[in-house]
């Protein structure tokens, strides 16, 4: 089968088996687990931020972020499509007692300035204290344009707001960027306090995120993590797992990128079919209603696994190859057809 559900399906590599088999090990809770250790300095260096926190997933590193950001009775604004209100099972809400302002968002994931501007409410006991501005990077596989998110944080530090950046796949961003990936993905973390970074998506990890920022918020993270239940025990295996993601799965995110406009092009020209060129690694195809039927079927009977309905998602990572891209494109041309 060729897996394009989605970049989180990515199994770890040979050479990343084996550095997780010989990692050393501590308990993570007692902080002397030297890999997590090392992991959580290593992606702080990298991301220009005092300190981290390994987690075991990007949900709960984004909630422990803005738990660390938000009281109870707090309000963070955030994109009506956003990760973190949509799809995040409310935990900020639920779990934090912090309420999510939704915003719209254009097509390319940005916020109207003004309706952030709008949106921060005055200190009055009849609202919510607005706290925070949350954005994402990339969003649906495309990358915020870097000018609105200077703007948009330059904005809500003029208003007393912090930042979070849910930056899952915030190494696609900045591969695609262009230049230095990693001075890139250091950039484009600047403008925000925290940063959550995922390394099980594009990255080739089997588990793990951080969150980046500074070290007194990191310090309220790492509890709030212990009250989620995050609190892992001899987890240099899993951090094992990430620096070698680190070290070898980084550039290669360009042939990701690669296939995924291969895959795009592909598929143009198809009647009823709207496909669109991606940024990364994200195909988002959108099919009429009248073809749309049993499409994700069909494509799972001919070999191809994908997402949706009438919009369909394909996602290309390290496990798709070229070849598999040429095939996936003669499957989905012919059930779309």
């Amino acid at each position: 089968m060729i897996d394009l559900r989605s970049d989180t399906v990515t199994r770890p590599t040979p050479a990343m088996r084996a550095a997780m088999a010989a990692a050393e090990v501590g308990d993570d809770v007692f902080g002397d687990d030297p890999t997590v250790n090392a992991l959580q300095e290593r992606i702080a260096a990298m991301l220009g931020k005092e300190a981290a926190l390994f987690l075991p997933t990007g949900t709960q590193s984004n909630l422990c972020g803005l738990m660390a950001h938000c009281g109870r009775g707090d309000e963070y604004l955030v994109g009506q499509m956003a990760h973190t209100y949509r799809w995040e099972g409310g935990g900020a809400a639920v779990l934090g007692s912090i309420q999510p302002q939704p915003l719209t968002q254009g097509a390319d994931g940005t916020i109207a300035l003004a309706e952030i501007d709008a949106a921060i409410k005055p200190d009055d006991a009849h609202f919510a204290r607005t706290r925070l501005l949350a954005l994402e990077n990339t969003w649906g596989g495309q990358v915020l344009p870097e000018a609105y998110v200077q703007q948009a944080t330059a904005l809500a530090r003029s208003r007393g707001l912090a930042t979070h950046l849910d930056g899952a796949r915030l190494f696609n961003a900045a591969v695609a960027s262009g230049g230095d990936p990693r001075a890139a993905a250091r950039a484009l973390a600047a403008p925000f306090d925290t940063v959550s970074v995922c390394f099980s998506k594009g990255l080739g990890a089997p588990v793990g995120s951080a969150l980046c920022g500074p070290r007194d918020l990191i310090a309220k993270a790492y509890r709030v993590r212990k009250m989620l239940g995050g609190g892992l025990r001899q987890a240099g295996v899993l951090a094992a797992g990430v620096l070698h993601a680190l070290d070898h799965h980084i550039d290669r995110l360009a042939e990701d990128h690669a296939n995924a406009r291969l895959l795009a092009e592909g598929l143009q020209g198809l009647p009823g079919v709207q496909c669109g060129m991606p940024h990364t690694n994200i195909v988002f195809v959108d099919v009429a209603p009248e073809r749309a039927h049993g499409v994700v079927e069909r494509a799972r009977a001919e070999g191809v696994l994908c997402t949706g309905l009438y919009r369909l998602r394909l996602v290309t990572h390290l496990d798709v190859s070229r070849s598999d891209v040429n095939r996936a494109v003669d499957v989905m041309r012919k059930v779309l057809s």
